[in-house]
Protein backbone atom coordinates (compact mmCIF):
# COMPACT_ATOMS: atom_id res chain seq x y z
CA UNK A 1 0.00 0.00 0.00
CA UNK A 2 1.41 3.53 -0.88
CA UNK A 3 1.95 5.25 2.29
CA UNK A 4 0.63 8.78 0.37
CA UNK A 5 -2.33 6.79 -0.15
CA UNK A 6 -3.56 4.99 2.76
CA UNK A 7 -7.20 5.62 1.72
CA UNK A 8 -7.44 4.08 -0.76
CA UNK A 9 -7.36 0.80 0.58
CA UNK A 10 -9.50 2.08 3.70
CA UNK A 11 -12.27 2.68 1.43
CA UNK A 12 -11.84 -1.00 0.22
CA UNK A 13 -11.84 -2.46 3.15
CA UNK A 14 -14.75 -0.82 4.20
CA UNK A 15 -17.01 -1.34 1.24
CA UNK A 16 -15.88 -4.86 1.75
CA UNK A 17 -16.70 -5.07 5.78
CA UNK A 18 -20.33 -3.62 4.79
CA UNK A 19 -21.48 -4.83 2.01
CA UNK A 20 -20.55 -8.52 3.40
CA UNK A 21 -22.67 -8.13 6.94
CA UNK A 22 -25.99 -7.30 6.13
CA UNK A 23 -27.96 -5.88 9.59
CA UNK A 24 -29.64 -9.09 10.42
CA UNK A 25 -26.48 -10.92 10.23
CA UNK A 26 -24.00 -8.49 12.47
CA UNK A 27 -27.40 -8.47 14.88
CA UNK A 28 -26.70 -12.19 15.31
CA UNK A 29 -22.64 -12.25 14.94
CA UNK A 30 -20.90 -13.58 18.35
CA UNK A 31 -19.20 -11.44 20.70
CA UNK A 32 -15.91 -11.33 19.21
CA UNK A 33 -17.29 -11.11 16.09
CA UNK A 34 -19.27 -8.61 17.15
CA UNK A 35 -16.74 -6.41 17.83
CA UNK A 36 -14.49 -6.71 14.59
CA UNK A 37 -16.00 -3.13 13.42
CA UNK A 38 -15.03 -1.25 16.56
CA UNK A 39 -11.70 -3.25 16.63
CA UNK A 40 -10.95 -2.12 12.97
CA UNK A 41 -10.28 1.45 14.09
CA UNK A 42 -10.20 1.54 17.40
CA UNK A 43 -7.90 -1.21 18.83
CA UNK A 44 -10.23 -2.98 21.15
CA UNK A 45 -9.91 -6.62 21.69
CA UNK A 46 -7.28 -6.75 18.95
CA UNK A 47 -5.40 -9.59 18.75
CA UNK A 48 -1.72 -8.54 18.85
CA UNK A 49 -0.43 -10.65 15.94
CA UNK A 50 -2.72 -7.74 14.38
CA UNK A 51 -1.88 -4.63 16.22
CA UNK A 52 1.17 -2.79 16.55
CA UNK A 53 1.64 0.35 19.44
CA UNK A 54 4.11 2.76 20.37
CA UNK A 55 5.19 2.85 23.82
CA UNK A 56 4.75 5.35 26.65
CA UNK A 57 8.51 6.86 26.86
CA UNK A 58 10.25 9.24 29.09
CA UNK A 59 8.52 12.97 30.03
CA UNK A 60 10.24 15.63 27.73
CA UNK A 61 10.28 19.69 29.19
CA UNK A 62 6.28 21.05 27.49
CA UNK A 63 5.33 17.63 26.83
CA UNK A 64 2.34 18.11 29.33
CA UNK A 65 1.81 21.38 28.32
CA UNK A 66 1.71 20.60 24.30
CA UNK A 67 -0.68 17.40 25.45
CA UNK A 68 -3.27 19.18 26.89
CA UNK A 69 -3.03 22.18 23.90
CA UNK A 70 -4.03 19.80 21.76
CA UNK A 71 -6.72 18.77 23.67
CA UNK A 72 -7.78 22.13 24.24
CA UNK A 73 -7.64 23.03 20.37
CA UNK A 74 -9.66 19.39 19.89
CA UNK A 75 -12.17 20.23 22.23
CA UNK A 76 -13.35 23.72 21.23
CA UNK A 77 -12.86 22.57 17.80
CA UNK A 78 -15.44 19.11 17.58
CA UNK A 79 -17.95 20.94 20.73
CA UNK A 80 -20.57 21.77 17.78
CA UNK A 81 -20.54 17.69 16.80
CA UNK A 82 -22.60 16.86 19.87
CA UNK A 83 -25.39 17.24 17.97
CA UNK A 84 -23.94 13.97 15.52
CA UNK A 85 -26.34 15.99 12.35
CA UNK A 86 -24.04 18.82 12.18
CA UNK A 87 -21.08 16.19 11.84
CA UNK A 88 -23.14 14.11 8.94
CA UNK A 89 -24.05 17.37 7.16
CA UNK A 90 -20.73 18.40 7.21
CA UNK A 91 -19.57 15.18 5.36
CA UNK A 92 -17.99 12.76 7.96
CA UNK A 93 -19.49 9.11 7.56
CA UNK A 94 -20.19 6.74 10.08
CA UNK A 95 -17.82 3.68 9.57
CA UNK A 96 -19.95 0.60 9.06
CA UNK A 97 -23.58 1.77 10.84
CA UNK A 98 -25.12 -0.94 11.06
CA UNK A 99 -22.62 -3.27 12.94
CA UNK A 100 -23.09 -3.01 16.84
CA UNK A 101 -19.92 -1.39 18.24
CA UNK A 102 -18.88 -0.06 21.17
CA UNK A 103 -17.82 3.18 19.51
CA UNK A 104 -18.63 4.28 16.33
CA UNK A 105 -15.98 6.34 13.96
CA UNK A 106 -17.86 9.58 11.68
CA UNK A 107 -14.70 9.84 9.62
CA UNK A 108 -13.71 12.76 7.15
CA UNK A 109 -12.09 12.37 4.28
CA UNK A 110 -10.49 15.45 3.70
CA UNK A 111 -9.10 15.77 6.80
CA UNK A 112 -7.81 11.94 6.27
CA UNK A 113 -6.42 13.34 3.21
CA UNK A 114 -4.34 16.13 5.23
CA UNK A 115 -3.46 14.45 8.05
CA UNK A 116 -0.92 12.38 5.45
CA UNK A 117 0.88 15.60 4.99
CA UNK A 118 0.49 17.46 8.21
CA UNK A 119 -1.09 17.32 12.04
CA UNK A 120 -3.90 19.80 13.13
CA UNK A 121 -5.71 19.47 15.77
CA UNK A 122 -8.69 21.56 15.24
CA UNK A 123 -9.28 18.29 12.28
CA UNK A 124 -9.13 15.11 13.61
CA UNK A 125 -9.85 12.58 11.14
CA UNK A 126 -12.50 10.86 12.74
CA UNK A 127 -14.89 11.56 15.88
CA UNK A 128 -15.96 9.11 17.96
CA UNK A 129 -19.54 8.59 19.39
CA UNK A 130 -20.93 6.19 21.47
CA UNK A 131 -24.91 4.99 20.56
CA UNK A 132 -27.58 6.04 22.60
CA UNK A 133 -30.92 5.79 22.01
CA UNK A 134 -31.94 7.01 18.77
CA UNK A 135 -28.76 8.87 18.49
CA UNK A 136 -25.13 9.39 18.92
CA UNK A 137 -22.81 10.58 22.13
CA UNK A 138 -20.04 12.11 21.19
CA UNK A 139 -17.14 11.03 23.54
CA UNK A 140 -13.98 12.27 21.32
CA UNK A 141 -11.98 12.07 18.41
CA UNK A 142 -9.34 10.09 16.83
CA UNK A 143 -6.16 11.24 15.07
CA UNK A 144 -4.45 9.56 11.91
CA UNK A 145 -0.56 9.65 10.84
CA UNK A 146 0.68 7.74 7.51
CA UNK A 147 2.59 4.01 8.31
CA UNK A 148 5.87 5.37 6.94
CA UNK A 149 5.90 7.36 10.54
CA UNK A 150 8.44 6.04 12.76
CA UNK A 151 8.82 7.64 16.84
CA UNK A 152 9.91 10.84 15.99
CA UNK A 153 7.55 11.75 13.75
CA UNK A 154 4.70 10.58 15.95
CA UNK A 155 6.04 12.27 18.92
CA UNK A 156 6.10 15.55 16.75
CA UNK A 157 2.49 15.17 16.69
CA UNK A 158 1.15 14.01 19.60
CA UNK A 159 4.13 13.22 22.92
CA UNK A 160 4.54 9.90 23.19
CA UNK A 161 4.78 10.14 26.78
CA UNK A 162 0.89 10.82 27.05
CA UNK A 163 -0.30 8.39 24.14
CA UNK A 164 0.20 5.19 22.64
CA UNK A 165 -0.70 5.12 19.26
CA UNK A 166 -1.39 1.76 17.64
CA UNK A 167 -1.78 0.57 13.87
CA UNK A 168 -3.46 -2.70 12.10
CA UNK A 169 -1.08 -4.88 10.68
CA UNK A 170 -1.45 -8.37 9.11
CA UNK A 171 -5.12 -8.22 7.70
CA UNK A 172 -5.89 -11.50 5.67
CA UNK A 173 -9.33 -10.39 4.06
CA UNK A 174 -10.86 -14.01 2.50
CA UNK A 175 -11.85 -14.62 -1.10
CA UNK A 176 -14.20 -12.15 -2.80
CA UNK A 177 -16.56 -15.25 -3.38
CA UNK A 178 -16.03 -15.80 0.30
CA UNK A 179 -16.68 -12.60 1.89
CA UNK A 180 -18.93 -13.81 4.93
CA UNK A 181 -16.07 -15.93 5.97
CA UNK A 182 -15.13 -12.95 7.97
CA UNK A 183 -18.53 -13.83 10.23
CA UNK A 184 -17.89 -17.12 10.79
CA UNK A 185 -21.64 -19.26 12.77
CA UNK A 186 -21.58 -20.51 16.05
CA UNK A 187 -18.47 -21.10 17.66
CA UNK A 188 -16.20 -21.47 14.69
CA UNK A 189 -13.04 -18.99 15.12
CA UNK A 190 -12.14 -16.53 12.68
CA UNK A 191 -9.62 -16.83 10.24
CA UNK A 192 -10.15 -14.14 8.29
CA UNK A 193 -10.31 -10.16 9.20
CA UNK A 194 -9.02 -8.18 12.17
CA UNK A 195 -9.99 -10.98 15.09
CA UNK A 196 -9.00 -13.82 12.66
CA UNK A 197 -6.15 -16.36 13.62
CA UNK A 198 -4.32 -15.90 10.36
CA UNK A 199 -1.59 -13.32 10.45
CA UNK A 200 1.12 -14.20 7.88
CA UNK A 201 1.20 -13.70 4.14
CA UNK A 202 2.31 -17.57 3.39
CA UNK A 203 -1.16 -18.63 5.61
CA UNK A 204 -3.23 -16.00 4.13
CA UNK A 205 -1.92 -17.04 0.83
CA UNK A 206 -2.83 -21.42 1.73
CA UNK A 207 -6.23 -19.72 2.53
CA UNK A 208 -7.12 -17.94 -0.92
CA UNK A 209 -7.24 -14.66 1.03
CA UNK A 210 -5.69 -11.10 0.54
CA UNK A 211 -3.07 -10.06 2.30
CA UNK A 212 -2.18 -6.93 3.74
CA UNK A 213 0.78 -5.81 5.91
CA UNK A 214 -0.17 -3.24 7.08
CA UNK A 215 -4.43 -1.10 7.37
CA UNK A 216 -5.09 2.28 7.72
CA UNK A 217 -1.70 4.04 9.07
CA UNK A 218 -1.56 5.28 12.65
CA UNK A 219 -4.16 6.63 14.95
CA UNK A 220 -4.66 7.77 18.60
CA UNK A 221 -7.97 8.54 20.40
CA UNK A 222 -8.76 11.81 22.44
CA UNK A 223 -11.14 12.16 24.88
CA UNK A 224 -11.04 15.59 25.51
CA UNK A 225 -13.63 16.36 27.97
CA UNK A 226 -11.88 14.36 30.48
CA UNK A 227 -10.02 16.01 33.09
CA UNK A 228 -7.03 13.49 34.23
CA UNK A 229 -4.34 13.33 31.13
CA UNK A 230 -4.46 9.12 31.05
CA UNK A 231 -8.30 9.33 30.65
CA UNK A 232 -7.31 11.92 27.78
CA UNK A 233 -5.25 10.28 25.82
CA UNK A 234 -6.36 6.41 26.88
CA UNK A 235 -8.40 3.87 24.84
CA UNK A 236 -12.12 3.29 25.03
CA UNK A 237 -11.24 0.00 26.24
CA UNK A 238 -9.55 1.19 28.99
CA UNK A 239 -12.73 3.53 29.44
CA UNK A 240 -14.88 0.17 29.50
CA UNK A 241 -12.70 -1.46 32.28
CA UNK A 242 -13.17 1.65 34.54
CA UNK A 243 -16.85 1.53 34.04
CA UNK A 244 -16.86 4.92 32.06
CA UNK A 245 -19.81 6.26 30.00
CA UNK A 246 -18.43 9.10 28.27
CA UNK A 247 -18.33 12.67 29.07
Amino acid sequence: MSARHPFVLRATLVAVLATSAPASRAQSMPGGDMHSADGAMSGDMMPMAHMKMTTLGPAHAGDAVRAAAIADTLRGAIEKYRNYHVALDEGFVIFMPKIPQRVYHFTSRPNAFRSIFSFDPARPTSLLYRKTGGGYTLVGAMFTAPNRYGPKDLDARVPLSMAEWHMHRNLCMPPKDRELALYPSGDAPPLFGFQGSIATDSACKAAGGRFHATVFGWMVHVSPWETDPAKVWGTHEDEEERGATGH
